[in-house]
């Protein structure tokens, strides 16, 4: 094997899961003879870096070996840290290439002020061979992959590992950071139950999912509550008339229900705020309380809105999720091994697999309504799971 050194980033919204990746990485690599730098602040790493700069290195690239990632899998985060870069729209260049031309892309803000975007794949191309990476490994969601799959165009020697919490990267059944969320959304629900209940109201959970229903869905299916996903514009006064219906025939007088970020009923449109993000992703106002406010007008009924956002995303792991990071990262340096490039680690049809970059043209995974979504139970769905892989959805 000719593979001497392997680049390794994180990118996006930070997951349980992610340091075990990097260490299992970094462990194998040692085996297989190969040194394995740490590219800091995701992609940010490749568009800022000086590398005729000790301190810009210093910020920016860390060398990574056995003995300073021997316990980072024991906490959640991620230790290369992160950021929501994406290389080929930058608004502002970085010092380390002011004054020289790049592909610029202008944009019309309201108002009607104009700004450029900036392309810096040529830079993010000159210090991935400065640096010599044979190999660079890409940890993050449909975003971060997006960059990934640009690089895989271009020659890069790319791998991608898929994490996010919203598990709706193409191509795979299963990303890291999933199980945690449940799992503490779950936590946190069966808690709050006590609260709601006490007061006898209708509790509102809001919860990560900007444009695919599956963090909403099985949390839901495991509390057995109602939910509101993306994918589904519901019925505003049926979905009143069932929690209604729920906290008459509940013996402790309260109802729940879950609504993803991006979730809308007829007639209504989350609204956004705030600046883009690098990737056009403005910030959603909580649906959670909007949906209270019509519950409140339509039955007089008092209301709890919990925002289940953040906390998901933080401490360790669950075993799930560690597993699945430490196993696509031995997946990738397998690829690595083999000299596969290209290739994106996955579960599908409840397999791992490496399966190719997906397209970014495809857009985030959604919840197939027909087979998964009870539409006027607003519930998911429970029965014919015979045979489906265990997260019950194909890729």
């Amino acid at each position: 094997m000719s593979v001497r050194r392997i680049g390794v980033l994180t990118g996006g919204g930070d997951v349980p899961g992610l340091n075990s990746v990097i260490k299992t990485v970094v462990y194998r690599g040692s085996e297989l003879g190969c040194e394995v730098l740490g590219i800091r602040r995701g992609w940010e790493g490749l568009t800022h870096v000086d590398l005729e700069d000790p301190s810009s290195c210093g910020r920016y690239i860390q060398q990574l070996d056995r003995e300073n990632t021997r316990t980072i899998d024991r906490t959640g985060g991620t230790y290369l840290h992160s950021t929501r870069t994406n290389p080929a729209k930058i608004k502002k260049l970085p010092p380390v290439v002011e004054g020289q031309e790049f592909p610029a892309t202008q944009v019309t803000k309201k108002g009607g002020e104009t700004s450029n975007l900036y392309d810096l794949t040529p830079q993010v191309l000159k210090n991935i061979a400065a640096l010599g990476l044979d190999y660079l490994i890409a940890i993050g969601g449909d975003d971060t992959l997006s960059y990934a799959a640009r690089l895989e165009k271009e020659g890069v020697n790319v791998l991608a590992i898929p994490k996010t919490m919203d598990n709706d990267v193409q191509g795979t059944e299963y990303c890291i950071g999933f199980s945690t969320a449940i799992t503490r959304a779950m936590e946190a629900i069966d808690r709050q139950r006590t609260t709601v209940g006490s007061h006898e109201r209708i509790g509102i959970f809001r919860i990560f999912g900007r444009d695919a229903g599956y963090t909403a869905l099985y949390t839901a299916y495991v509390t057995s509550i109602r939910c509101c996903l993306p994918e589904y514009k519901f019925d505003l006064n049926h979905l009143i008339q069932l929690l209604m219906k729920d906290k008459r025939l509940n013996p402790s007088n309260y109802s729940l229900v879950i609504v993803s970020e991006g979730a809308e009923w007829q007639g209504y449109e989350v609204r956004e705020y705030g600046e883009a993000d690098a990737f056009g992703h403005r910030k959603k106002a909580n649906v959670g309380e909007d949906l209270s406010d019509e519950v409140k007008k339509a039955t007089g009924e008092e209301t709890i809105v919990s925002d289940l956002t953040y906390d998901l995303r933080s401490g360790s792991p669950d075993f799930v999720d560690k597993m699945v990071a430490s196993t696509f990262a031995g997946m990738a340096m397998d690829c690595v091994e083999k000299g596969e490039r290209g290739k994106m680690m996955a579960i599908s049809q409840g397999c791992y697999a490496a399966v190719p970059i997906p397209d970014p043209e495809l857009g985030p995974r959604k919840v197939d309504i027909e087979t998964m979504y009870n539409t006027r139970r607003y519930r998911p769905i429970y029965a014919q799971k015979l045979g489906l892989p265990i997260f019950m959805t194909r890729a």
